[in-house]
C-alpha cells in the first residue's frame, strides 16, 4: 500500500487568520495541501492575518489554493471524511478520528458508498476506501459548519471526542487534532516521525567509576564522624544499592566526589581548629 495523499479542504471558511493557523497546524504534522472552497474572503492567502497567524507555515498558504465549487477541491480524492459536530437523521456514518483512521488503514476496511467527483477512480459504483489513494478531511464554515449536502457525500463524520457539555472547536484547534491522529496512524505504518530528544543520551558511569565514587564517600563520612568504621553496619551496601538505581553520569559522579572532597576539606578545617 502505497501512502495516500492527504488534503484539508476549507468550505466557506469565514476568518483569515483561521486559514493561517489552519496552515500551521497542517506543517507540524507534516501535510502541505490545503484548498478553500469560496473564501469569504477572494485574497484570504495573502491577508496580513493569515500570513501573521501562519507563523512560519507561510509555505503552505504559498502552495494552497482557493476554488469556486467542492467537486474541484476534491479532484483525485478517494477516500471522504467530513468533520460534524451535529448528529444528522441521514448520513455516513459517525466516528471517532483514531478508529476510523485504524480501520480506513486495513485493508480488509469495505469500500463505502459515496459519490466521487467526475474522473476519479471508482470500483462498481464505491470508492476503494481499502486502498485510499487520497483522504481528504472537509471543514465547514465557522458560522454554520458543513452543510447536509457536503456531509452526505462523505465517507464517514469524524467527531472528535469532546466534553458533551461544550464541544465547540476553533477550526485550527480541529484540524490539528485531526492531523495527529492521522499522522499517528500513518506512522503505525511507517509513515510517521520520530521524537526528537531534547538533549544528548545520558553517558551511565561505568562500575569501576561508581565504585571509586562509593569509597571517596566512605572515607569522607568517616571524615565527618557520620561513618564508624569500626562498626560501619549497612550504610555502604544501601548507598550502593541507592547509587544502582540512581545510574548516575560520569557528570554526577564528578559532583559527587567534589561533595565528598568538600567534607573532607570542612572536617580538616575543624580539627585544625
Amino acid at each position: 500500500m502505497l501512502q495516500p495523499r492527504t488534503r484539508f479542504v476549507l468550505i466557506e471558511t469565514s476568518h483569515a487568520g483561521n486559514v493561517g493557523a489552519v496552515a500551521r497546524a497542517m506543517k507540524v504534522m507534516g501535510f502541505d495541501d490545503l484548498v478553500l472552497v469560496r473564501p469569504r474572503w477572494p485574497d484570504v492567502l495573502s491577508r496580513d492575518e493569515a500570513i501573521e497567524r501562519a507563523s512560519g507555515a507561510a509555505d503552505v498558504l504559498q502552495r494552497a489554493r482557493s476554488v469556486a465549487t467542492l467537486d474541484e477541491a476534491l479532484h483525485g480524492m478517494t477516500h471522504l471524511c467530513a468533520t460534524a459536530m451535529t448528529p444528522r437523521d441521514f448520513g455516513p456514518p459517525t466516528r471517532a478520528p483514531r478508529e476510523h483512521f485504524n480501520l480506513l488503514l486495513k485493508p480488509e476496511l469495505p469500500a463505502q458508498a459515496a459519490p466521487a467527483p467526475e474522473g476519479d477512480l471508482a470500483i462498481n459504483g464505491t470508492l476503494d476506501s481499502s486502498q485510499p489513494q487520497g483522504v481528504a478531511f472537509l471543514f465547514g464554515s465557522e458560522r454554520y459548519g458543513m452543510a447536509n449536502e457536503d456531509v452526505y457525500r462523505c465517507n464517514v463524520a469524524l467527531s472528535i471526542p469532546t466534553d458533551p457539555a461544550y464541544g465547540s472547536l476553533n477550526i485550527a484547534a480541529a484540524v490539528q487534532l485531526i492531523a495527529y491522529d492521522w499522522r499517528q496512524a500513518l506512522a503505525a505504518r511507517g509513515w510517521g516521525f520520530g521524537v526528537q530528544p531534547a538533549t544528548a543520551a545520558p553517558h551511565h558511569a561505568d562500575a569501576a567509576q561508581q565504585a571509586g565514587m562509593l569509597a571517596h564517600w566512605e572515607s569522607a563520612l568517616v571524615d565527618i564522624g557520620f561513618l564508624d568504621p569500626a562498626a560501619p553496619k549497612k550504610l555502604m551496601p544501601r548507598l550502593t544499592q541507592l547509587f544502582n538505581r540512581a545510574q548516575p553520569t560520569v557528570e554526577e559522579i564528578h559532583i559527587l566526589r567534589g561533595i565528598a572532597k568538600a567534607m573532607q576539606t570542612a572536617a580538616g578545617r575543624q580539627r585544625v581548629g
